[in-house]
């Protein structure tokens, strides 16, 4: 099982969105993001395009996660390096060991991050 982790700004648009998973080259199963992103008016124009299942995750899920991608404003707003990649990786790990198959990609316009992580059995 593939996981996206999607972090973006709160102006994000579907555009971006789209770009970031593009960005992947890869069929995901479902896709993480942000309980608290939930509401931003473009993913949630994206989410009606999207058949694939997305997971919302809390902040607090996140946070210590170590992540190879580090951010100093990530950090101190997060507790985690990158949020797409810790997205990605607590999402995934709900189904059972999780591991990051794809840093932490950005879109040109800097609106959306997306990480990929997959469910492995060691």
């Amino acid at each position: 099982m593939k996981i996206a982790g999607l972090g973006f700004r709160s102006s994000v648009t579907t555009t971006a969105l789209q770009k970031a998973l593009m960005l992947l080259d890869t069929e995901i199963d479902a896709l993480a993001v942000l309980e608290s992103k939930a509401t931003a008016a473009g993913f949630h124009a994206f989410a009606e395009t999207t058949d694939v299942p997305v997971l919302f995750i809390p902040e607090t899920a996140i946070a210590d996660i170590k992540t190879p991608t580090q951010s100093e404003r990530v950090i101190a707003r997060f507790g985690t390096g990158s949020v797409a990649e810790a997205l990605a990786l607590a999402a995934a790990g709900r189904y059972g060991s999780a591991r990051l198959i794809s840093p932490r990609l950005i879109t040109p316009d800097g609106l959306a991050t997306v990480a990929l992580a997959e469910v492995y059995t060691p």
